[in-house]
């Protein structure tokens, strides 16, 4: 099964880091549910069932010639069971990424429902009973925001406007530090809020009792998050700003893997790492290595008990007779430095 994600771009620019998510549900096949992301259930009753299916789905772009179709069957997410439990909510959540500044958009439908025919965005959740949603209803005529704190519904907000079943619509939620701004089809359909609850969460997909609900066309662009790591990375090159880079490593999501979690070069986030790293965070070994150049030294880093946790890597410029010994001295104040702020994993990726 293929992810569901088809496109990152980050640059750093005048506003700093970005980055952007277009979710293709083409990516996976019809009848299946997208990798990346998990069903959960919030409220009572059966969870949600998640699939492709194919819909027709209006364009984009205005034709390019006249006649030409205005619409196309293309994948779409659906949420397909009719539960009719009352307090029944159906999320789909995207686990790869947690976001804190953000702006999603998505298409939407809804499809049929005898008790309910509602779509929604479920954002900056920490699990399926905290969390922020905005939500459309076909047979209540409504767009409205609410948020849940331990499982309890919050002040609903919003007006009353037509969204008619059957049709696609256009949701967007944007939200800037403690600010919220909830969109219908391009307008500002709930005045801005202010609350402070959920500071950054996952986010996804929502429904409620049997509404059967189709989503397309879905793209977030978003401040990542920078990580622990990161921000111990970049203190540390102010003290020495000559090193060539510096990289932290810790285990990936599979066994005998690991990830790129900070650089000095951050374009290299995200990388996988190879059998050295790991080698280092399984055995705590040291390793040396020497280019045209420069050189490099891997240690591990550990934690309170001293086991080892991660592997950071230090490249250094060279020097005539330069040597193993002399890199690793070289490189150990520079390792302890990191390894002095830190006790266990969390202290590298919260």
């Amino acid at each position: 099964m293929r992810l569901a994600v088809i496109c990152f771009a980050a640059w750093i620019g005048g506003s700093g880091l970005a980055a952007e998510l277009r979710f293709d549900f083409g990516a996976t096949p019809a009848g299946q549910t997208p990798a990346g992301f998990r069903s959960l259930i919030s409220g009572e009753g059966k969870p949600g069932e998640w699939k492709i299916v194919m819909d027709d789905v209006p364009s984009l772009f205005p034709p390019l010639v006249p006649g030409a179709a205005e619409t196309a069957k293309k994948p779409v997410l659906a949420q397909v069971s009719q539960d009719i439990t009352d307090e029944r909510f159906p999320i789909l959540l995207y686990e790869k990424e947690t976001f804190g500044d953000f702006t999603f958009t998505t298409r939407f439908k809804t499809v049929s429902g005898k008790v309910e025919q509602m779509a929604g965005i479920v954002f900056r959740a920490q699990n399926e009973t905290n969390y922020y949603v905005v939500r459309a209803s076909s047979l209540g005529n409504t767009f409205r925001f609410y948020k849940v704190v331990n499982g309890e519904r919050g002040t609903i907000l919003g007006p009353e406007i037509a969204v008619p079943a059957g049709s696609w619509h256009e949701m967007t939620v944007e939200c800037k530090g403690n600010k919220i701004r909830c969109l219908l089809n391009g307008k500002e359909a709930i005045p801005a809020l202010t609350d402070s609850s959920f500071v950054s969460g996952k986010l996804g997909f929502w429904t409620k009792s049997d509404s059967v609900s189709y989503f397309s066309d879905s793209k977030i662009t978003y401040t990542p998050r920078e990580v622990s790591a990161q921000v111990l990375l970049r203190k540390l090159l102010e003290d020495y700003p000559r090193l060539v880079n510096v990289q932290i490593f810790v285990p990936g999501r599979e066994p005998g893997t690991t990830r790129l979690i900070a650089s000095k070069n951050m374009s290299e986030v995200g990388q996988t790492g190879g059998a050295i790293e790991h080698d280092i965070i399984a055995n705590a070994n040291i390793y040396y290595g020497k280019e045209k150049g420069t050189v490099s030294v891997v240690m591990p880093l550990r934690d309170r008990n001293g086991d080892a946790i991660a592997a950071m890597r230090v490249v250094m410029k060279s020097f005539a007779g330069q040597t193993e010994q002399n890199a690793i001295v070289r490189a150990t104040p520079i390792v302890k430095e990191i390894q002095g702020k830190i006790q266990n994993l969390e202290d590298l990726v919260e």
